[in-house]
């Protein structure tokens, strides 16, 4: 019997594999990155020319909706508050 190597008993791993799965997954993280910064780029530059191509500027849109779900939330409100419980009949 030879016992010229010591022996963990533990799993060895060839390291340099190891070393290129590492080096490769830094790289593919690096090229989503970049990839992220180039889309996002231009999504940000589509929007904003969209925002300056638009009639009605997005703040007054936002204005005129918001008033008008206030509208329909006071009116809603005082229809539900003024309802005597009779239920509409149809014509049968």
């Amino acid at each position: 019997m030879k016992n010229s190597q010591s022996s963990s008993g533990g799993i060895q791993f060839n390291s340099a594999p190891m070393v290129v799965g590492a080096v490769l997954i830094g790289v593919g993280s690096l090229m989503g990155v970049a990839g992220l910064i180039v889309g996002g780029t231009a999504m940000m530059s589509a929007t904003r020319k969209w925002f300056r191509e638009l009639d009605v500027p997005p703040a007054e849109v936002l204005k005129r909706k918001w008033g008008q779900t206030r509208a329909a939330t006071v009116a809603g409100a005082s229809a539900w508050q003024h309802h005597d419980g009779v239920h509409a009949h149809s014509g049968r």
